[in-house]
């Protein structure tokens, strides 16, 4: 019986670049998860404590002006939504006016254009910002 077992193994038999490969991906993933196991336990902590505090603050803010939470959670979305698309509160100047919008080409094309699949990166670079 060893012997047969012995000879199964002979045939997955991998080559000494793919053995490298396999042993490097190995380490990669286990160097992942133990990077996020350890940034989970010293972030985690901060953020629950933060959470804590952004809900304290609403409650407060709701019964000191008398708005119900549910209407205070809504506006707060349409403000996350808005900021997301652009829209300042402090409206100094369009965040896409020329000068904007020539920053912006100048830091794409300066940095996307030297990676070797440049043209890959301008077409998602143009799909994002759409």
């Amino acid at each position: 019986m060893p012997a047969q077992r012995l000879q199964g193994c002979r045939s997955l038999h991998i080559n000494e670049d793919n053995g490298r490969f396999l042993l490097l991906a190995v380490l990669i993933i286990v160097y992942l998860l133990c990077g996020a196991a350890v940034f989970s336990a010293i972030e985690r902590p901060s953020e629950l404590r933060a959470h804590g505090r952004w809900n304290r603050t609403l409650l407060n803010f709701s019964d000191t002006f008398n708005i119900s939470l549910q209407d205070l959670s809504s506006l707060l979305k349409e403000y996350e939504a808005a900021i997301a698309a652009g829209v300042r509160v402090d409206a100094l100047r369009p965040r896409w006016d020329f000068t904007g919008a020539f920053y912006f080409v100048g830091t794409v094309v300066s940095t996307i254009g030297k990676l070797p699949n440049a043209r890959f990166a301008r077409m998602g670079m143009i799909a994002f910002d759409n």
